[in-house]
């Protein structure tokens, strides 16, 4: 299924969307750019985004899941570890109290290895981190489809898109609006059998074993 960009920014934000109001403000949990804050963060094994980003087009391996709602501003955030290892991640979910990472993300901090390393995968619980809010361009090579935006679903990141343009945000990733083109008509669910280069691969906690999603 290929997501292809069909509507204008400008058309976002037309009445006539009626969009329902169960998001709350992307600005509501504002942090500045290069504003540093320590956090333990805990790992995290399946993909999800509440701002409805595809995990087949981005590396799943490095988002964060977080209790603040997704910035439109200071999604890209770069975690660093007393070691001095970094990584780059995209707080793209909003979770229920937890402050997770990917685990292949939380494994290489913690370990200085991927989980995809034969005998590197480990279990465990918060390490601190330094947490810097940087600027959107930072994350870019974190998005896998060469289009160097945010690859959006119309369905369920609507709202999000819509209340980033109504502020004075900076970041240029995010694509105006996003609806699947489909050779069958839509809503009719067929079996779809994902192209090598579009898989959704989770990493499963403890063990890093591999799992497509379907």
């Amino acid at each position: 299924m290929k997501v292809s960009t069909i509507i204008s920014a400008a058309s976002l934000a037309l009445p006539a969307l009626a969009l329902p109001q169960t998001i709350p403000s992307a600005s509501s949990n504002h942090h500045a750019l290069g504003e540093h804050v320590k956090m333990s963060v805990t790992p995290h094994a399946e993909f999800s985004s509440s701002v409805g980003v595809l995990g087949c087009k981005i590396n799943t391996n490095r988002v964060a899941y977080w209790p603040d709602f997704p910035s439109c501003d200071n999604f890209c955030v770069k975690l660093t570890h007393e070691s001095g290892r970094s990584v780059h991640v995209m707080h793209i979910d909003q979770s229920r109290g937890a402050r997770d990472i990917s685990y292949d993300a939380w494994n290489y901090l913690y370990t200085g290895h991927s989980v995809t390393e034969n005998g590197w995968a480990r279990a465990g619980s918060g390490i601190e981190v330094d947490v810097q809010y940087v600027p959107a361009d930072e994350c870019r090579h974190l998005i896998t489809d060469g289009s160097g935006k945010l690859p959006i679903a119309a369905a369920n990141g609507l709202n999000w898109v819509t209340s980033c343009l109504g502020n004075t945000w900076k970041c240029d990733l995010l694509p105006p609006y996003t609806l699947p083109t489909c050779p069958h008509q839509l809503g009719d669910n067929p079996v779809l059998t994902n192209p090598t280069d579009h898989k959704l691969v989770n990493y499963l906690y403890p063990t890093g074993e591999e799992q497509v999603a379907p």
